[in-house]
Formats: C-alpha cells, structure tokens, sequence
C-alpha cells in the first residue's frame, strides 16, 4: 500500500511538473542576419496582426506602428486614469487627424523609444488584446503605438521593440500578472535558429550559477522620473580575468556611484559588450598577449574592433573557436561567467576574426554594457522574486544550444 502511494505521489509530481513546462508562456526568437538584432513574432488585436518586435531587455514597454493597424478591441488609455497611472504615463496627447489607432484625444501620454535612431518620440497608451502562441491571450494589454517614420535602424520586417525591464507594463510583468505566475523570466538568444522568451518557472534541467541582480539608483533610460532607480538589469562584476589572470584596473570602475554613473548593465540591443576606455585598453593588451601564447596570428585592426586576427590561426572545436577564456569574476566562491570563443570572438570575412569588444569611451554612463554577441546560447533566468540572475555561460560547451532546449 506505502508502495503503491508514493507511486501515485511521484506520477502527480511528474503530472504537474509536465503541465506547468507545457504552459509556460513561451515566445521564439530570431536572430537578424543583418543587423544582428534579435526579434520575436506575436500577434495583436482581433484581426490577429502579426508584428515583429526587437527583444529590448532594458525597454519599459511594448511599442510598435499602428499607421496601419486595425482591431475592433484596441482602446485607448483615457489621460488621467488609474491605468494611465500603473503605466506611468506622462500627460495627454491628443490628434488633430480622424481617430484611428495612435491618434486620439485625452490619450495617456508615452514616449517610445528607438535606440538605433537615438529617438523618443510623442505617443499614447493603448489596450487591446496580445496572443501568444496557440491562441493563449492577454487581454487589455497595455502598449504604446509609434509612427511608422520612427522605425529606422530596426531588423528588416520589424516595426517595434517588445521591452523586458522593471516596469508594471513590460511583457514578463504583464503576463505573471494575468496567469498569477512567480515574476520570473528566461532568455536565450540563438546564434542560429530558434531560441526562447519564457516566463514563469524554469524548465532547463541543467544546473545554472547564481548572482544577484543589483539596482541602479539612478534611472538609465533616456526618460526617467528623478529620484527613481534604473529599470535596468545590472549585476556586480568585480573584475574581469583573460586567460585566468586579473586585469589590473581600478576597483571603483567596476562600481555605480551615488550619481548612477559605472557598474555593468546587460544589453539585447547592443551588438558587442562595450567597455570603458580605462579597462578596454588593459583588456586588449591582455587578450592579444594571451591569445599570442595560443599562436593566434594578430593582424590589421579592423573597425570598431582593435584586435584582430587570421582566422587560419585559429583552430575550431564543436563549442566555436579554441580562444583565451574571459571570465566576468562575481561576487561569491568562485562565481564567475564565462565567455569563450564563440562569444569573444566574431568572424568579420573568411580571412578575418576579431576579438568582439568595443571601446564604450572614456566617459561612459555605465562601464561594462554586455552585449547580444556575448549573450548568444546563454541561458539567462531573470527572478525578480529574489532578485537574482541565473546563468549557464556557452551551452555549446554543454553540448546544447537554445534550439535545442
């Protein structure tokens, strides 16, 4: 009888482990061949039109294009309201033109933002219906149109971002809210085919290593209300190792002042991690001293890169090209993130690979912003529960891959 009762136990265990996997609100993504950028497919509206939106992990919001967009649920969010309030929206706006979608009066006021043109443009908040795949919905979804001629710089076929930060009305946010899910979140960037946003609880049977996502003080998004911390997702990098030695550089870049200013912050939209002038020099010095004891042939600099080298002198593995190790050292026993070849490094032409960081400048918001190359086949598990980051570095190296989990 204890036999056949733990049995039973067990297969409920199972049960509901198999169900919560299978309904996890899960959204694919693709890599732009292009640009480099990553971006999903969803469906809005009740005419189900199909958008294609660039994953922006620091962006606070859903935007994209209703020039043309029609949907007999789309509503605007009255000026004013209590969900004009949750949205943290900024004053009215209002259309001289006839109404249509992203052209109405005494509208929630927003400012979508392009980062590629470096733009904040004057919009309104809107409601309407966000589907996922297999019909799964949300209702009353709020989001934020744009003008079609805010679009420049985006993957090909694109018109809007999907953004992934703190905020009450990012995607994750939305959807924990509607299913009653844990405010969790994970991401993998494909660097071929197909890889995943989920959100809820994890589903990667793989062990991950753990740090704490820390709070900027200060907000980093083009438009913030004084006083109000960054939306974004920072963690503490203490130093940096090339080849398992130390760079020597000072303590207080790796840092965020009282001003907001330093520390390292993680980008999907940025292409190369960027890195301070004061530890991207010692950083390139290192790696192509490293890389030289490998017999890695250095040759002419490529731009924006500084470190290049002939792909002939490289030799390959399963898990990408056998380079210097780079290791984001964190808090904690021996915590650290990995970047191996595949993610160092970045093959410019047949002849031509280069070390895949850039100069951020010597006066930079934040010191280390790290980049969608170095994040690609990365599982990354955002829990904003406990607000830690869960992190895999190069599932090649696990033999795996984001297609594959």
């Amino acid at each position: 009888m204890a036999y056949s009762f733990l049995s039973s136990l067990l297969f409920l265990v199972l049960l509901i482990s198999a169900t919560n996997a299978q309904s996890t609100p899960t959204l694919s993504i693709r890599k732009d061949p292009k640009t480099s950028q990553f971006y999903t497919t969803i469906q809005m509206g009740s005419n189900l039109v199909a958008i294609n939106a660039v994953i922006d992990l620091g962006g606070p919001f859903l935007w994209f294009a209703c020039n043309d967009y029609v949907s007999n649920t789309y509503a605007p969010i009255p000026c004013g309201s209590t969900k004009c309030e949750f949205a943290k929206g900024l004053g009215c706006v209002g259309c001289n033109l006839p109404p249509r979608p992203g052209c109405t009066n005494d509208t929630c006021g927003a400012f979508p933002y392009n980062p590629f043109m470096d733009m904040l443009v004057s919009q309104g908040f809107a409601e309407d219906t966000f589907y996922i795949k297999d019909r799964v919905s949300l209702p009353d979804y709020s989001f934020s149109c744009m003008d079609k001629d805010f679009l420049e710089g985006l993957a090909s076929g694109a018109t809007g971002m999907l953004g992934l930060a703190r905020t009450n009305i990012s995607f994750h946010k939305q959807v924990v809210s509607r299913f009653n899910l844990p405010d969790k979140f994970s991401l993998c960037l494909p660097s071929s085919g197909i890889g995943k946003l989920s959100v809820g609880p994890s589903v990667f049977p793989g062990s991950l290593q753990t740090t704490p996502l820390i709070i900027n003080p200060v907000g980093t998004y083009p438009i913030f209300e004084t006083g109000e911390p960054s939306d974004e997702y920072f963690i503490d990098v203490r130093s940096i190792r090339v080849d398992g030695k130390p760079l020597s550089v000072k303590n207080s870049y790796f840092s965020i002042d009282e001003n907001g200013v330093g520390g390292t912050k993680i980008s999907t939209i940025r292409n190369f991690t960027a890195l301070h002038t004061n530890i991207y020099k010692p950083f390139t010095r290192a790696y192509l001293k490293a890389a030289s004891n490998m017999k890695i042939k250095s040759i002419a600099a490529v731009p924006p890169f500084r470190a290049c080298f002939s792909s002939d002198s490289i030799s390959r593995t399963p898990a990408g090209p056998s380079a210097p190790a780079i290791d984001l050292v964190l808090p904690g026993k021996d915590v650290y993130w990995r970047i191996n070849g595949a993610n160092s490094l970045v093959e410019i032409d047949q002849k031509t690979t280069c070390l895949a960081f850039v100069d951020g400048g010597s006066d930079p918001r934040t010191s280390i912003v790290i980049g969608a190359h170095q994040l690609e086949e990365n599982l990354l598990e955002f829990d904003l529960v406990s607000s830690q980051l869960s992190f895999s570095s190069s599932l090649l190296v696990q033999n795996s891959s984001c297609s594959r989990l």
